[in-house]
């Protein structure tokens, strides 16, 4: 009985912090936020963090102006469509642009993970765009299999960067035992049960598909803690060979300083050697460094690593106001962002329906 209560998704929410809201996180830091922005007389310090990015990166981004700033080698072909698109257009643009299928359809702004699916075929981009309400990327799917999250960051009046976080992420998959449907599979795992609402939403007809014994399938291909995801904190392998790698790339990314790369790869050494990889996400100065969120990790180790990174954003941003005699974002500009955010999130939350 007890067993069954705490697999309840309210009770699976309460007893791990890894799911609790935003807010339930990060309300014990804000103290230490405040702390910062008297030190920089600002609320906004964080918006000269990364200069060319609309608002540092912290709100309201752009993915495909943050794409722009890439070089084209070290991420996924990408197209940009308005709200609203013509289907004809659409297709007339994947063909010209040669992507081949399956592809990824996101919000060009995004917010955890809303609205990102997997498209399959032309059919579901049609009904993909279709369904949205906000400007939207179609982007190659990248097929390899593994996934991390790093967290760079680089003083700007220093010649070298730094990893302070690598996070792999576990896509949400299950194993067949040739008996069971995929429901009863992720009703096995508390992670899973917090997704089988969304997943029956998506694909019913998939959630009572029995598998075969020992065949995985993986059911969300993209590493999202929202999605299902695992997290795992591997930081230790931050390596002087991945950390030149890394940095490398980044400082061919015009005013970038502070952020998370979400990159795919082939194997762990391919990516140490700069081979055979894909930034798939670039979030900046609003970056979490997700690797808190190992299961393994108490909320204290969340805290301390929010406190460490809000540090260093608040560095990197006195830096350059100083260097670039670039102006915080004032408060009324501030203000008016987060109340921006907020009806874009009701939107593609309607849209996500």
């Amino acid at each position: 009985m007890l067993k069954k209560i705490l697999h309840r998704p309210f009770f699976i929410k309460l007893l791990h912090w890894e799911y609790w809201s935003f807010n339930a996180v990060y309300g014990p830091v804000y103290l230490y936020w405040f702390w910062l922005s008297a030190q920089c007389r600002s609320f906004f310090f964080f918006s000269t963090s990364n200069p060319s990015i609309k608002n540092a990166g912290f709100l309201l981004e752009s993915k495909k102006e943050i794409y722009d700033l890439i070089p084209a080698e070290y991420y996924p072909p990408t197209l940009f469509f308005k709200a609203g698109s013509g289907t004809a257009v659409i297709a007339a643009a994947i063909t010209i642009h040669d992507l081949k299928y399956p592809l990824i359809g996101k919000p060009d702004i995004g917010m955890q993970g809303l609205s990102v699916k997997k498209l399959e075929n032309e059919n579901d981009v049609m009904e993909y765009a279709a369904a949205s309400l906000v400007d939207f990327l179609v982007q190659q799917f990248i097929p390899f299999q593994n996934e991390v999250g790093i967290f760079y960051y680089r003083y700007p009046d220093k010649k070298c960067g730094h990893i302070s976080g690598i996070v792999q992420k576990d896509f949400l998959a299950v194993t067949g035992d040739g008996v069971s449907t995929t429901e009863q599979l992720l009703n096995k795992d508390k992670r899973f049960i917090l997704q089988i609402e969304t997943l029956r939403r998506e694909d019913a007809a998939a959630l009572k598909t029995i598998l075969p014994a020992g065949q995985k399938k993986i059911l969300v291909p993209y590493g999202n803690h929202v999605r299902g995801a695992k997290f795992t904190d591997v930081t230790h392998m931050a390596d002087e060979a991945l950390t030149s790698i890394i940095d490398t790339v980044c400082q061919q990314i015009e005013g970038f300083y502070f952020g998370r790369m979400d990159i795919r790869y082939n194997t762990w050494e391919e990516l140490r050697q700069g081979k055979k990889f894909s930034i798939i996400e670039l979030n900046g100065a609003g970056s979490e460094p997700t690797h808190m969120y190992d299961p393994k990790h108490s909320v204290f180790t969340a805290w301390k690593q929010i406190i460490k990174h809000w540090n260093i954003l608040a560095k990197i941003s006195r830096i350059n106001h100083r260097r670039l005699q670039m102006p915080y974002m004032s408060t009324a500009h501030g203000l008016q962002m987060f109340k921006e955010n907020k009806a874009y999130i009701k939107m593609i939350q309607t849209a996500a329906k």
